[in-house]
């Protein structure tokens, strides 16, 4: 049996760094990770801890020159130079090499190649247990930092890791689990509690996430995206002894706070503060919960508030408000508007709004007799609606009497006993003329089911003279919205519900959306103009035109509209409706939405973002971003996609939507050019491009050349 050849390995030596160049022969060409700027230090620092790998450069007959190209070590010879330009080392220093022979089997570019495959990234387990050594050895985390070019917060995450039970740390090095999941027990100290959990999310058919972990581990806390906590602040709830803990691998800063009880306490005392301030403006009730009940405003009236400006001011402020408008279309394509042109737009804006400060104010009267909620809405801002009547405290509606003694009474006086008079078969009840004897039991009320016998035939009367008549069914139906959507006391005979459910107010950007703010604008046009009183509706309704009842019946229908998918309410035919009717109105929401890394490419996997830049940009665009972590990706998306008018599936009408508008479209609902030319989808993302705007190609040493960033 023949002996195996024993490997050889290359000699090692020192050449002087002049001696050295940069081989064409690299492979990395993409900066990624540290910097230049970041080794060279770490080599003035500590020094150079790998060699460089090089090769003897030939001239033209084949035979060696004095120089040496760098294949492999690209980054370390850059960083090299960087010293020696800085003058913070000598041009002949010598570098220790690994020296090819010039006739190996293996090019240049694989060694290049495998120098950069073949490493491993430090385990982040690996990085905890040496920083914290270091920090053992009495360095400070801010001294770890800034030696390994890494953030404090950084290296505090990685230290934080040793408040994880040994048994977790364990798993995760045994690739049990996943890094994120490992970071999301460090919210709770308790090593007990800890495998607890752990134990718990090992018997689940499907890994779970690190959010589903710190919920686990703090179900006893608030967290600090809770209202409550927004509402107080952390500084006012750590000032009254309560304490937080905080989550270090949270881009958002999250953390919980630990005793629910003094946050209640502490947001209910400054919600009572404030409603104060709300009683003082003389309401009959004002109610304060830190959240209410759904339907708590059921069955109550409202009240609105009046305009208070009169005819001249009002034409002031619109006179403003024309001049505001002339001057911001006058510069509208200005890059910088001049001094005195800012300056008024600025003293006509402080004008208007001081007339629509006090444009509308609720009547004394109306004060007396309505109150208020003052709560918390779903960011923990102050919420207070205003304007609402208890039945017990609206002002009692009495029926048209007629004039002067028609009725037998005279006129200024009230009858000794009032009756309601109604006919059946042509005779009015309620009068009492004298019986007959033998008759005296036929003026009994009416039996119930005579009653409903009755009003059966008349009922089934009205519906086919209802359905007869398009205009009066309208009107009817108008009515019957009308109760429903603004809340009005009352009812109406037509059996029909409108109900207008409120959005869930946690979507972020609903406060600015195009949709939302113009239909919240109509319904305050509408709540303005319709009576306080149920009783009046109708015959407000009769004396408007058949535009403004059409107008109405519109905004009531489109209050009603529910296209919402929710988790635990199925309705795929609701759905369906729902895009026959976008279909029917046209519905572009390409041109009230976009997305970005806030409302959607934040939210889904890296997957999905790559197929959306696919299919709005295509292919090569895709290629641009599909290295990049999750939350530049992200960013970077929107950047690709901005003006494309992709949209996501559930945002797509049928037969109108296909993932993007035509750039035509766009143009003209966005206001820009149509000849304006789009960012190119194949540009390199502008942290991919080299800083100083070369070609990351060409170096400072001629043809050897290359970036081996």
């Amino acid at each position: 049996m023949a002996a195996s050849k024993k490997i050889t390995l290359a000699s090692a030596r020192t050449i002087p760094f002049d001696k050295l160049v940069l081989s064409q022969a690299n492979v990395r060409r993409i900066s990624h990770g540290q910097t230049i700027e970041q080794l060279a230090e770490d080599i003035a620092h500590r020094g150079l801890l790998q060699s460089l790998c090089v090769r003897p450069v030939l001239d033209a007959d084949g035979a060696e020159t004095s120089l040496f190209e760098v294949p492999a070590g690209g980054r370390r010879f850059r960083a090299l130079e960087r010293l020696v330009k800085t003058r913070r080392m000598t041009k002949t220093a010598p570098v220790p090499c690994i020296v090819r022979e010039p006739g190996s089997a293996i090019s240049a570019e694989e060694d290049s190649l495998a120098e950069n495959a073949m490493r491993e990234q430090l385990h982040p387990l690996d990085q905890f247990r040496a920083f914290k050594a270091l920090i053992e050895a009495g360095l400070s985390e801010e001294d770890v930092a800034a030696r390994f070019f890494v953030t404090v917060t950084i290296v505090k995450q990685r230290l934080k890791l040793a408040s994880v039970s040994e048994t977790l740390l364990a798993a995760y090095a045994a690739e049990e689990m996943t890094l994120q999941q490992l970071m999301a027990f460090t919210v709770s100290p308790d090593h007990a509690q800890q495998e607890q959990v752990w134990d718990a999310i090992r018997q689940q058919r499907y890994p779970a996430p690190a959010y589903t972990i710190r919920q686990m581990l703090t179900r006893e806390q608030v967290p600090s995206s809770d209202p409550r906590a927004q509402f107080v602040g952390t500084e006012a709830y750590e000032a009254a002894g309560g304490s937080v803990i905080r989550d270090l691998f949270s881009e958002e800063g999250e953390g919980w706070f630990k005793d629910p009880a003094l946050l209640d306490r502490l947001a209910t005392e400054k919600l009572q503060l404030l409603a104060a301030e709300v009683r003082a403006e003389g309401w009959k009730w004002v109610e304060v919960a830190l959240h209410f009940p759904y339907g708590h405003k059921n069955g109550l009236s409202r009240v609105f508030p009046e305009p208070v400006l009169t005819d001249e001011e009002t034409a002031a402020r619109d006179a403003l408000r024309a001049e505001y408008d002339d001057l911001e279309q006058q510069h509208a394509g200005d890059g910088d508007l001049p001094e005195e042109v800012d300056a008024r737009l600025a003293e006509l804006e402080r004008a208007i709004e001081a007339f629509d400060a006090r444009a509308f104010r609720y009547a004394p009267a109306d004060i007396a007799i309505a109150g208020a909620f003052v709560s918390l809405d779903h960011d923990g801002e102050l919420r207070i609606e205003r304007g609402y009547v208890r039945l017990g405290d609206l002002p009692i509606e009495s029926p048209a009497a007629p004039e002067g003694d028609a009725a037998g009474v005279p006129e200024g006086e009230t009858p000794a006993v009032q009756c309601v008079v109604f006919t059946i078969g042509g005779a009015p009840q309620g009068t009492e003329p004298a019986p007959e004897p033998d008759e005296a039991e036929t003026d009994r009320p009416l039996t119930e089911r005579h009653m409903m016998e009755l009003t059966t035939y008349r009922t089934l009367a009205l519906r086919e003279a209802l359905a007869d008549d398009p205009d009066a069914a309208f009107l009817a139906v108008l009515h019957a919205m009308v109760l429903r959507v603004f809340h009005l006391s009352g009812d109406s005979c037509l059996e029909i519900t409108t109900r207008s459910t409120s959005p869930d107010r946690s979507v972020e950007g609903l406060a600015t959306f195009g949709p939302a703010t113009a239909l919240q604008s109509r319904r305050d046009l509408w709540a303005g103009q319709l009576p306080r009183q149920s009783a009046a509706l109708w015959d407000f309704l009769l004396g408007l035109d058949a535009d403004s009842r059409a107008s109405l019946f519109a905004l009531c229908a489109g209050l009603s509209v529910n296209a919402m998918q929710l988790p635990h309410d199925s309705r795929p035919a609701a759905i369906a409706h729902g895009h026959r009717v976008a279909e029917l109105v046209g519905l572009a929401m390409a041109r009230h939405w976009e997305p970005t890394a806030a409302n959607f490419f934040g939210k889904v996997t890296k997957s999905r973002i790559l197929s959306a830049v696919r299919e709005a940009r295509g292919e090569q665009a895709a290629q641009l971003i599909d290295h990049l972590k999750k939350a530049d990706m992200a960013r970077e998306a929107e950047r690709l996609l901005a003006g494309s008018g992709w949209l996501p599936q559930p945002l797509r009408t049928p037969g109108l939507d296909r993932g993007a508008l035509p750039a035509a479209d766009m143009d003209h609902e966005r206001g820009t050019a149509a000849s304006e030319p789009e960012a190119r989808p194949e540009a390199l993302p502008a942290f991919l491009a080299a800083e100083d705007g070369t070609d990351p190609e060409v170096g400072d040493r001629g043809s050897y050349a290359v970036a081996a960033e």
